[in-house]
């Protein structure tokens, strides 16, 4: 089975039955059938194992979007129900499949932070390494949702350097910073938002 998982609907929202697993103290019905599919699927039932991971997929379009950026849902998504594939034989019988989901996608999403964090200091590595008026690109998806978390002063020369292309010295005149401040603002900036990638990382 080719567990880029052709045959996955790249689907938002909970899986049927409003399954909620992650932090929920008692079973609701959909989590009792992805129980019952995971036992099914074991024994070789290839028919419950496609209907399994289409509802898993369901459930981690919602888990992940709620706690990456839009462009990192989807491999977030498959690379947990590739890891769901591959230890599919650890499942027990009779313990929740839910609990067991939510430490997987848990280990994927601590997974995919600590990535975004090494993007992106690679990515000022480059920028401070390259002299002159080439401006280096970060990821504007990982920035935009991260930015408002610094101070003003970071976030804009982060805003015109990594996202618009400025050079740092473009970014100091409409800034009224010095180019050694823009370069500083640039790396507490990054190394504020590597902190909170970090910290989010440990939290639930």
């Amino acid at each position: 089975m080719s567990l880029r998982l052709s045959f996955l609907p790249v689907t938002t929202g909970l899986a049927p039955g409003g399954a909620a697993p992650h932090g929920q103290s008692g079973a609701t019905p959909a989590q009792d059938r992805w129980s019952k599919l995971m036992v099914a699927a074991q024994r070789g039932n290839g028919g419950a194992y496609k209907r399994l991971l289409v509802e898993l997929s369901a459930w981690l379009q919602r888990y992940f979007a709620r706690r990456l950026p839009q462009g990192e849902v989807d491999d977030a998504v498959q690379e947990t129900l590739l890891a769901v594939h591959r230890s599919r034989h650890t499942y027990e019988p009779g313990y929740p499949l839910s609990v067991w989901l939510s430490a997987i996608a848990k280990r994927k999403w601590v997974d995919q932070l600590r990535a975004l964090e090494r993007r992106a200091a690679d990515m000022l590595d480059d920028a401070v390494a390259t002299p002159g008026h080439e401006a280096a690109v970060m990821d504007a998806s990982v920035l935009v949702s991260l930015l408002g978390e610094l101070r003003p002063a970071q976030s804009r020369v982060i805003q015109l350097v990594k996202l618009e292309g400025y050079s740092l010295e473009e970014a100091s005149l409409r800034t009224g910073q010095s180019v050694s401040a823009v370069k500083v603002n640039i790396h507490r900036g990054i190394a504020r938002l590597r902190t909170i990638i970090m910290k989010n990382a440990d939290v639930e």
